[in-house]
């Protein structure tokens, strides 16, 4: 801890060490940083309604987005379900997003980009205000956190190229930023309570103010919905709570602590078979699954001069992931035993999150032989303590239960990681237009797992993963005009070894012990901006992964085994094109009549390099095959129009089949396990009517044309086979605010 508390403390001088050297910086960096300190509180009323992609300031906080792919969507011009949290319209002007549903509708939002893995967004560094909310980055990096998406203003996305000032994460960031509080009052109040199909019904109410230096805003959300399949109930609920004290106008600290929970009862996989029967029939009763996450938070937010910003952030992620099933394929039906009169027992997995994140930043203007730079570093400190225990032998009840009827676990195993990040990025002004920010971040630490498997040697068990990435990468920008630039960059990345990936998951497998971290880069270009009539954002990218996990078949004399190592590579390439187009505008003195087109399209192209799967217990090769999972095209395309005070949306989405495995597989198997993935298309029509300042009104009609559709196969968590995706569906949303 002393040496922790060192860095940090060394880092702190260094900012003031460079204040001293870079004194000459100009008043026209100080009004920038005044801005970006004022940002949220200026913005909060005045933009509510943006219903076009916005882009991220080129600094902002303490972070250079110059020169990387950004985008922001207010919530307040979305027209969609937001109670719900549907993906496809909440990020429907974003291109190439994937949306993955099998969590119940409201639950999780489960995305990615650029052919990476949707399971719970965890190829990306998630965060809520600024601060991670990934269960823990180095043991199980998805985020089972799920706040009420009712509390949030906008969400913030910068892609893999930020990967050197967020995280080492190919997919990038998502910021979702919660909404603040009227500050011209004392008190203030909003609730919106939501209905609809299947069930549904949400309330989320929210308070906040300002009192003297005291900023105040807090929030509780409960939800239950019954599910559009037969035993897909949820309930959930969130709550939030945030204070910040404004100290001086250059000081400001704020405490926050933030909690999700929700019980989801799991239908079960079904076979294709199955799906085209009934695609709300269930396979499971009993099954339930139960993530319950607190982040608290501290950060102080220090202006130590015009030039010069600190930031530091202190955070944690606590909580549990659990779960108690009858897992099982779709085809092997959960019965009662005629001869013990009761089903069998069911699996209880339980894992316990403790993970720490200490984050020191920086921003500093300066100038140096003639030319402007900004200069953002800093240090990162993570320590996460993950305890799994899985294969417990449950009740033979049908309620959510996890008592045991057996106190030992077939699995009890303890994953403890520390990590320190070192990162630095230097954007300089070439000419006022042109700028070129290259960056270096370096990772360092390693990841014991240690415990029991009760199938397996306790001798092959511990295993430890070091973790060293010198990651570096450079982006540049120019400036066509003020609103239309000229982008590109490149920045390593890489994935660390995850929980799942070092398990055995029977007698018959085995895990190298020489494991090594994904790893790979992320290059991207492309022009965006827009007109009074025209916004745009086209670009072209390209991601590299080394070292992708999986199995292989191997022979010791005449034993033969499954090893869990390193199997191949994949490349992703594609085309990201988001188009809005407004034919008519005519300005009024309050809100203008606007009628726009968009398209937000994207086209993928992602391969094995080289690579191998088992096949008959024989290594087989797939070079040159498709990346499992990941569609060739994905299009939203739509009608929006803005009148006076109602806004309406027509949306139209496109999403191309794709294959299960890395063999490309294309008849299904019997478990609905492989397969192709078909494609499909769904109509959604949604409005909002801003009856005033205080009232709020929203309807929509999810999937009008009542479409049967499933978008994954998963091989792992909630169960290997076809998992229906809604069909047709209304809501209705009022909103208060006073």
């Amino acid at each position: 801890m002393h040496k922790k508390i060192t860095l940090l403390t060394l880092l702190a001088l260094c900012v003031f060490s460079q204040e001293n050297v870079f004194a000459q910086a100009g008043q026209t960096n100080r009004q920038d940083s005044e801005k970006v300190l004022d940002l949220k509180e200026v913005t909060i009323e005045e933009r509510k309604n943006v219903i076009h992609t916005e882009r991220l300031p080129d600094v902002q906080n303490t972070y250079i987005h110059a020169g990387k792919k950004s985008e922001v969507i207010q919530l307040g011009g979305v027209n969609g379900n937001i109670a719900e949290k549907t993906g496809r319209q909440i990020f429907a002007k974003i291109p190439g997003v994937f949306v993955y549903d099998m969590d119940g509708s409201g639950n999780q939002i489960n995305i990615s980009t650029r052919g990476l893995d949707p399971h719970r967004s965890w190829e990306y560094n998630i965060r809520q205000n600024g601060v991670i909310t990934n269960s823990d980055m180095y043991g199980y990096p998805a985020s089972h956190y799920s706040p009420a998406m009712e509390s949030i203003e906008r969400i913030e996305l910068v892609r893999g190229t930020s990967s050197l000032q967020y995280g080492a994460q190919f997919g990038g960031m998502i910021n979702y930023v919660t909404k603040g509080p009227d500050t011209t009052k004392t008190f203030s109040f909003e609730s919106i309570n939501s209905v609809g199909s299947f069930g549904l019904f949400s309330s989320y109410n929210a308070i906040g103010g300002k009192v003297g230096k005291l900023v105040y805003s807090a929030y509780y959300q409960k939800r239950h919905s019954n599910g559009y399949r037969k035993n897909a109930k949820s309930d959930a609920e969130s709550q939030f709570i945030s204070l910040a004290y404004e100290f001086s106008k250059s000081l400001r600290i704020k405490a926050e602590l933030g909690r999700s929970s929700y019980v989801y009862q799991i239908p079960g996989p079904l076979t294709d078979a199955m799906f085209n029967a009934d695609p709300r029939q269930s396979t499971r009763s009993r099954n339930y699954f139960n993530p319950d996450i607190y982040i608290p938070s501290l950060v102080l937010d220090w202006q130590i001069s015009p030039n010069t910003q600190l930031k530091f952030t202190s955070s944690g992620v606590y909580g549990a992931r659990n779960s108690v099933m009858f897992d099982a394929f779709a085809n092997v039906p959960d019965t009662i035993n005629s001869l013990t009169k009761s089903y069998k027992a069911r699996q209880v997995d339980i894992d316990n999150f403790k993970s720490f994140t200490s984050e020191l930043r920086i921003l500093h203007h300066y100038d140096i032989a003639g030319f402007k730079n900004v200069l953002s570093g800093g240090v990162q400190l993570m320590h996460n303590k993950l305890r799994r225990r899985q294969l417990g032998k449950g009740t033979t009840g049908s309620d959510f239960d996890l008592t045991l009827t057996d106190p030992a676990f077939g699995r009890d195993l303890y994953m403890k990681t520390n990590n320190v990040a070192l990162f630095l990025e230097n954007m300089i002004y070439l000419t006022p237009q042109w700028t070129v920010s290259p960056g270096l971040r370096y990772e360092n630490g390693a990841t014991d797992m240690t415990g029991t498997i009760s199938y397996y040697n306790p001798q092959n068990l511990p295993n430890k993963i070091k973790h060293s990435f010198p990651l570096l990468g450079i982006s540049t920008q120019y400036r066509l005009d003020a609103q239309n630039r000229i982008y590109g960059g490149i920045s390593q990345a890489y994935r660390p070894v995850v929980f799942k990936d070092i398990i055995p998951g029977s007698v018959w497998e085995k895990v190298d012990k020489n494991l090594k971290d994904a790893y790979g880069y992320n290059a991207e270009a492309g022009i965006s901006g827009g007109t009074k009539n025209l916004h745009y954002d086209i670009g072209v990218f390209q991601v590299l992964i080394n070292n992708r996990m999986g199995t292989v078949s191997m022979r010791e004399g005449a034993n033969a085994y499954i090893l869990r190592t390193v199997t191949g590579d994949t490349r992703t390439r594609g085309v990201e094109a988001y188009i809005e187009y407004i034919p008519l505008r005519i300005e009024t003195s309050s809100t203008p009549t606007e009628l726009s087109f968009f398209t937000s399209t994207s086209y993928f192209d992602a391969q094995y390099i080289k690579g191998n799967a088992v096949v008959n217990n024989e290594n087989t090769s797939v070079a040159g095959n498709k990346v499992e999972g990941v569609p060739t095209w994905i299009s939203r395309n739509g009608v929006q129009l803005l009148y006076k005070k109602l806004s309406v949306t027509c949306q139209y989405s496109y999403v191309s089949s794709n294959f299960a495995n890395p063999l490309n597989t294309v008849e299904p198997s019997a478990n609905g396990t492989i397969g192709k993935v078909p494609g499909y298309g769904l109509l959604d029509l949604n409005a909002t009517l801003h009856i005033n300042s205080n009232y709020t009104l929203r309807a929509g009609v999810n999937n009008v044309t009542d479409k049967q559709y499933f978008t994954k196969r998963p091989t792992m968590y909630p169960g290997a086979g076809v998992w229906s995706s809604d069909g047709r569906s209304f809501g209705l949303s009022f909103g208060i605010k006073i």
